[in-house]
């Protein structure tokens, strides 16, 4: 009873902040829905420093009932992910594969040693200081972009086909790249064994290659069933249970659930929405998985919007979370400018395109989430900190100018 009342707290959120966004505010639906649940955070710890303490109370005990991290990475994420990937074409992304390829591993390890190198001279300085290993943990979740974002704002930003599926491509596949590396420090950091290459390599191969093959498999089950069948309601059935079901197996078996249903949803999205769909499935497909993105994207930003309520802030992490919002970006540019200064040799871009994907690189729940995951301390504390002040800023900062900024380069 206490999940079915905070769902339904959630969602009712979700619906009256949407309302008054598209009414009063119009900016882009999810950050419009965040920013009104930050903005009531903020109220609510204002009205607990005056003395209603048992408002603020209600509120943070609410938050405390849900796990942010187990409620993203093992609840929504499957779905947004397939939901992202349902509508990216297969023939665009595969021209531009060796770049993702390339972005979303080379891109991610370098980014993540950047910013934690940087982030751990910082933290020093400030008085803060954190062990290494825990600065490059930071540098590892705050390193990938994050899909949901990203896509959500890419759909209203006006880029070219070419600079969305680079960037949509990136976003979907770093981020499986982003928490292998991420449990390879948390290991480290717990245990205080370092692992061997080979070790590594194991890892990686089962989580994220592993995911991949996994991926591959469910969706052919599925686009198999899709094409034995003429009945839009059991077709969308067969998609939700794919998400579903194929998460929670990938999970079980130490795979990569979140790639897993990237690679479907690629399969589904393309050869199963031209071979095994009618006209009719097409449509109620469609408009089945807008309408479940929409959803919970809506109630994922409105969590984080809250989140601010269970938080631990301090002056000094702050000012910490100030210096190292700059350090984030410059460690972006590099690692994505790097691997495509290289490339030029073999392939053309556009004159822009590093700076324009440096800034169109956003952050959002996934970091929070794996920021919550790490083990309760001080240097927990001053994570999650820098972490949500990186993401406010990535969403409201780079998610509002990113129209105006690719507009005047394009």
């Amino acid at each position: 009873m206490e999940l079915l009342n905070s769902v339904a707290i959630l969602i009712t959120l979700a619906a009256v902040f949407g309302f008054i966004n598209a009414r009063f505010i119009h900016l882009p639906t999810t950050i419009g829905i965040m920013l009104i649940a930050l903005l009531c955070s903020l109220t609510l710890v204002i009205a607990g420093k005056l003395g209603f303490a048992n408002i603020s109370e209600s509120a943070s005990d609410l938050l405390q009932n849900i796990d942010f991290h187990q409620t993203l990475m093992q609840g929504m994420l499957s779905f947004l992910l397939f939901a992202g990937a349902l509508h990216i074409n297969l023939d665009d992304l595969s021209e531009q594969k060796w770049v993702i390829f390339i972005l979303a591993t080379f891109g991610v390890v370098t980014s993540t040693f950047l910013v934690g190198s940087l982030t751990w001279v910082i933290l020093d300085v400030l008085g803060l200081g954190i062990p290494f290993i825990y600065a490059l943990l930071f540098g590892a979740l705050i390193s990938p972009t994050d899909p949901i974002a990203v896509i959500g704002i890419l759909k209203q930003a006006g880029v070219s086909k070419s600079l969305e599926t680079k960037i949509a491509g990136e976003s979907l596949f770093n981020d499986g790249v982003g928490v292998v590396v991420f449990l390879v420090l948390l290991g480290i950091a717990t245990s205080g064994q370092t692992p061997t290459i080979v070790s590594v390599g194991l890892l990686f191969a089962q989580e994220a290659l592993g995911g991949m093959v996994f991926g591959l498999v469910i969706g052919f089950i599925a686009f198999w069933m899709l094409r034995s069948v003429n009945n839009y309601q059991i077709e969308v059935l067969i998609t939700l249970s794919l998400v579903m079901g194929g998460y929670a197996l990938a999970t079980q078996l130490h795979l990569s659930g979140p790639i897993a249903m990237v690679v479907a949803g690629l399969l589904i999205g393309n050869q199963g929405r031209t071979l095994a769909m009618s006209d009719s499935t097409r449509e109620h497909l469609d408009a089945f998985w807008e309408l479940l993105d929409e959803i919970f994207n809506a109630v994922l930003f409105v969590l984080m919007g809250l989140e601010i309520l269970i938080l631990s802030f301090k002056e000094e992490y702050l000012l910490a979370a100030l210096v190292i919002i700059p350090l984030v970006l410059l460690a972006r540019l590099i690692s994505i400018g790097l691997p495509i200064t290289v490339m030029r040799y073999f392939r053309t871009f556009s004159p822009r395109v590093v700076q324009m994907m440096t800034w169109a690189g956003l952050r959002g729940g996934i970091s929070i989430a794996l920021a919550l995951s790490l083990p309760l301390g001080i240097e927990r504390d001053i994570i999650v900190a820098i972490t949500y002040a990186v993401v406010i800023f990535s969403i409201f900062v780079q998610g509002l100018t990113i129209k105006h900024f690719v507009s005047s380069r394009e």
